[in-house]
């Protein structure tokens, strides 16, 4: 029979305790699913030859993955269900996805060697995840180590965004001033530049420690709306810039503190824990 405590209890007299089945938290999970959701629309969008449509699904993916770690902590339902659910989910929108976008859209044209620039990508998203996951307690919580697998995402469809919305196909030139280079190899460098850079030891500014419950100056509000107003002016070429500019900024840091004779690694320069654990690589 069953007792008021919710156990039950045997002919005997023997206290039978019923285990109650784990479940997962619905509400960040929600968000995981639809990131994972935008990295398959972008591959189907690939395949339909939509490559425009296909970089707006990895963006917006970017910003559904940065809002489940928040969303969670917000509403106290972290759980090893959902890290676990957010790598893997990374790797299909950040890892996967820019690969096989990219490849289908120029690097197919250049035989082996597209496919290899495609599959180092992806090895390497997959590398950087798994990094991040075995060295979250110990890391800077101000920093990452190596470009994160969004930012490097963001590099790749950023790219192919750019050149779609102003003509230009994956096997047409690109004319930069005197300059006129060949679509296919420049995504094959980008394409190098972005996962090989996922998975060095170059810090990356993580933003983790900006408290958004504090208070700030007004003028800040008014620059966060003149930011999403400089961003609708041009959304290919602000994105792009934004993170080319992001992609370079490591290097920077590094040299910076290689110069000042400060520690370049992001290991164990911090006591604090990280609050993001396996979560917005």
């Amino acid at each position: 029979m069953r007792d008021g405590d919710g156990t039950d209890s045997g002919d005997g007299g023997e206290v039978v305790v019923r285990k109650r089945r784990k479940g997962i938290y619905i509400l960040p999970n929600l968000f995981t699913l639809a990131a994972l959701f935008g990295g398959f629309y972008a591959i189907v969008m690939a395949i339909d030859g939509r490559f425009d449509m296909a970089a707006v699904g990895i963006f917006c993916a970017m910003v559904l993955d940065s809002l489940d770690g928040r969303v969670a902590r917000m509403t106290n339902t972290q759980s090893a269900f959902g890290e676990q659910m957010d790598s893997l989910s990374d790797m299909v929108s950040f890892g996967a996805a820019p690969a096989l976008i990219s490849y289908v859209w120029a690097l197919k044209g250049l035989g082996r060697w597209g496919w290899i620039a495609a599959f180092v990508y992806c090895a390497c998203a997959a590398l950087r995840l798994a990094r991040f996951n075995v060295n979250t307690a110990v890391v800077d919580k101000r920093f990452f180590q190596g470009l994160p697998s969004p930012a490097a995402a963001a590099l790749i469809a950023g790219f192919i965004w750019l050149l779609t919305e102003n003509g230009l196909r994956g096997d047409g030139i690109l004319e930069l001033g005197p300059f006129n280079l060949a679509v296919p190899w420049v995504m094959f460098f980008l394409a190098l530049y972005a996962g090989l850079t996922m998975v060095t030891n170059v810090p990356f500014y993580s933003f983790k420690d900006i408290q958004m419950k504090r208070s700030v100056p007004f003028v800040v509000t008014v620059l966060i709306v003149l930011g999403f107003g400089v961003v609708t002016i041009d959304p290919p070429i602000v994105m792009f810039g934004i993170f080319i500019v992001y992609g370079l900024s490591g290097y920077f840091v590094y040299a910076r503190r290689k110069a000042m004779g400060q520690q370049t690694s992001v290991i164990s320069t911090s006591t604090d824990e990280p609050d993001e654990r396996g979560l917005h690589k």
